[in-house]
């Protein structure tokens, strides 16, 4: 069956998607265009490009994710100096290894930019700070005087990925100066709007898959320092967006993945864990999948008449 996808972002919790995506491909589900924010941009743009649910799990488990983190060197070598660049740089790394890497497994397929995949294949979130918007790849590039065609995947997927504070964000260069690019998950986590139409009909069936609050998730989160006082907010700020715009007639088209005890930076994530989340998107899919009814109708999820 061929149908429309749109996945919420999560940081190293998306590993939970990929189980879910391996179970649908396994029952013969086939995705014609694919959305996602953050984590859930990277699963899109993957599938986009024609990488199996093998292909990315392989994928994912050989990748050292530290190794994506890339502080700036400092002329005095104290570890101090990365809150310097924290104030002056906005990020405590530079995003440019995350980058690369996007772009290394994008040629593999002979995938590059947005040119390279079938029309309205692939919608990736960002968020503009400047402008206070949201900002969708690439249909809104041409507002920025930015050709779509030509524009590259991996930093659409570096500026969706942009956890501020975490990564520097990504400086777009326009005629009047350069616009804030940061983590899409900031202004919408699971833009299931983006394929309903103004009568809120679908082209196709819709299934979103979501990383939600596991057993545990009513618990208050733990608070001792900065880092995790700025965690909590920024998924406080996920989370009651979510919570507030996806109604009840919708879930029955949601695959709600619990996730527990993982950050969304967690990037030493051991492999049992990671199994542990693959396993978690595989069990929460095969038993949707039991009950789901798929339509092209549904009433709007998300209110956004009115773009931030």
């Amino acid at each position: 069956m061929i149908i429309d996808g749109v996945f919420s972002g999560g940081g190293l919790k998306d590993f939970a998607l990929v189980g879910a995506f391996q179970v649908l491909e396994e029952k013969g589900y086939r995705f014609d265009r694919v959305a996602g924010t953050s984590a859930g941009a990277i699963l899109a743009c993957f599938i986009a490009a024609g990488y199996s649910a093998k292909e990315i799990e392989i994928m994912l488990d050989e990748q050292d994710f530290k190794a994506l983190l890339d502080p700036r060197r400092t002329i005095i070598p104290l570890p101090i100096m990365k809150w310097f660049s924290l104030y002056s740089k906005m990020g405590l790394y530079q995003g440019k290894a995350l980058e690369d890497w996007f772009l290394k497994k994008l040629a593999a397929k002979g995938v590059y930019t947005f040119g390279d995949l079938p029309p309205d294949s692939l919608k990736v979130i960002a968020s503009d700070l400047s402008n206070g918007k949201i900002m969708v790849l690439p249909d809104d590039l041409p507002n920025y005087g930015i050709s779509p065609e030509t524009f590259p995947l991996a930093r659409a997927l570096r500026m969706s990925c942009g956890i501020p504070f975490f990564f520097e964000p990504v400086k777009l260069k326009v005629g009047y100066g350069d616009t804030i690019i940061v983590d899409g998950g900031v202004l919408s986590n699971f833009p299931m709007w983006l394929f309903e139409n103004r009568d809120q009909s679908r082209k196709r069936p819709l299934l979103g898959l979501k990383i939600a609050r596991g057993h545990n998730g009513s618990q208050a989160h733990k608070m001792n320092n900065g880092l995790q006082l700025f965690e909590a907010l920024f998924s406080t700020m996920q989370n009651a967006h979510d919570e507030k715009y996806i109604s009840r007639k919708h879930e029955k088209d949601i695959i709600f993945i619990p996730v527990d005890d993982v950050s969304a930076t967690q990037f030493d994530l051991d492999d049992e864990s990671k199994k542990a989340l693959i396993e978690s998107g595989r069990l929460s899919t095969e038993k949707f999948l039991k009950t789901w009814t798929p339509n092209n109708t549904g009433q709007q999820t998300f209110q956004m008449t009115n773009r931030l």
